[in-house]
């Protein structure tokens, strides 16, 4: 294993290694290694005999006891070509990073595989996340797995589907009245009393190094030559983070050839600051009005650290798109004809792709990677089989629930 430390986006000021998200300047902290040492183990020739989940990649992960790994056999996610689409679009390449075949059906799995490692090396037991839907179920999975006792809290249009998988997983949940951030802000004032480590994007590493592996693994699958474009839907946004971050690495270790990709954001209309602050060139802002798109992985208005997503854009020479409803459904089926089945997340990122080549702003030489994020039935409507979730409108709501418990 090599040595890791953390590092701020922002001002650079290096640190030891700790479950920590934020620099004092405000700037998002990232983990750095010792590339030179993970280079002597981690090579092209060690790496056809190891095991094919995203634990492969152990040297570039921060997690120093492999006992404490809590694995549900996450990564190895297909690479699948889409030669019609191809034609069809006149692109040279076109690829589908098949991420909802992850445990629990989405991305999320590789995140919390991660941060519940970093927290059960730590000796926390206890644990609480804001989510739209798919990192609560993914986050309820990993902490049974890893025997932590977790608190999930969405918000009241969260699809049902998910709401019952994260208490399937016995995770105490609760349907909070607002939007995602609303859900943080609620954690971040009971987390003192009930001992909770808040695990919300950008509040630890762990999550940004599990989602890194997708860019690892993308680069291995190619033959570690990058592709020319990165297609992602976008909420928080850490999904970019790690990916910009695993091809650098690799890079500087020797392992990937070519330049970064042009990162792409799509985002939702009626929900999209990094869209606007791109489009501005400008700092990222919450929207100025309600927030008016649909309950998905993409309605998040106040992005941790959406400067730095913006910022990724810009020194990739990529762009943002935001997409419609219309667009999103049509996306989804026109994928479901190609056999996959795409979340509206994933559906949101194929819209992106359609409208970029309908704009010009895709070349017909470009190898394209579009990220289909979640599995389209985790959002199909179904009638509940548990009691539903008690609602909270307050973090009074939830310590009175709690004391109930008891």
């Amino acid at each position: 294993m090599s040595k890791c430390w953390l590092v701020c986006s922002r001002c650079e000021r290096r640190q030891p290694f700790a479950l920590r998200g934020k620099c004092r300047c405000g700037g998002t902290l990232l983990v750095a290694y010792d590339l030179e040492l993970a280079g002597r183990t981690m090579t092209k020739e060690e790496l056809t005999g190891r095991t094919t989940s995203m634990w492969r990649y152990l040297e570039l992960l921060p997690v120093r006891l492999t006992e404490a790994i809590v694995t549900l056999g996450e990564g190895g996610t297909p690479l699948l070509r889409l030669p019609r689409a191809e034609k069809r679009l006149a692109l040279r390449e076109i690829y589908v990073k098949r991420e909802e075949q992850n445990p629990t059906g989405s991305f999320k799995a590789r995140g919390f595989s991660a941060a519940v490692s970093l927290l059960k090396e730590r000796g926390i037991h206890r644990a609480a996340v804001p989510s739209n839907g798919n990192a609560a179920s993914a986050f309820a999975a990993y902490a049974a797995r890893g025997g932590l006792d977790a608190y999930v809290f969405v918000p009241r249009d969260c699809p049902r589907l998910i709401v019952e998988e994260s208490m399937r997983y016995g995770a105490q949940t609760y349907i909070v009245d607002g939007l995602i951030h609303n859900a943080s802000a609620l954690i971040e004032e009971g987390r003192d009393e009930q001992g909770w480590f808040h695990v919300g994007t950008l509040r630890e590493p762990g999550r940004v190094e599990g989602k890194k592996t997708m860019g690892l693994e993308l680069a291995e699958q190619l033959g570690w030559r990058l592709p020319d474009v990165i297609v992602y839907p976008t909420g928080g946004g850490s999904g970019i983070i790690g990916l910009w971050k695993a091809f650098r690495e690799l890079r500087e270790m020797g392992l990937a050839e070519g330049p970064l990709p042009r990162f792409v954001s799509v985002q939702e209309a009626g929900c999209q600051p990094i869209v606007d602050a791109v489009a501005a060139g400008e700092r990222v802002r919450p929207p100025a009005g309600p927030v008016e798109s649909a309950p998905t992985g993409l309605r998040v208005p106040q992005p941790p650290d959406g400067d730095l997503i913006a910022e990724i854009i810009r020194r990739t020479d990529g762009t943002a798109v935001a997409v419609s409803c219309g667009e999103i459904e049509s996306a989804a089926a026109e994928t479901g004809r190609e056999g996959l089945s795409s979340s509206p997340e994933g559906a949101a990122a194929w819209a992106g792709l359609l409208r970029l080549r309908s704009d010009g702003w895709l070349e017909p030489t470009d190898r394209v990677v579009v990220f289909n994020t979640a599995h389209a039935l985790k959002y199909a409507a179904a009638e509940p089989s548990l009691a539903g979730p008690p609602l909270v409108r307050s973090y009074a709501d939830v310590r009175r629930l709690l004391q109930a418990r008891r």
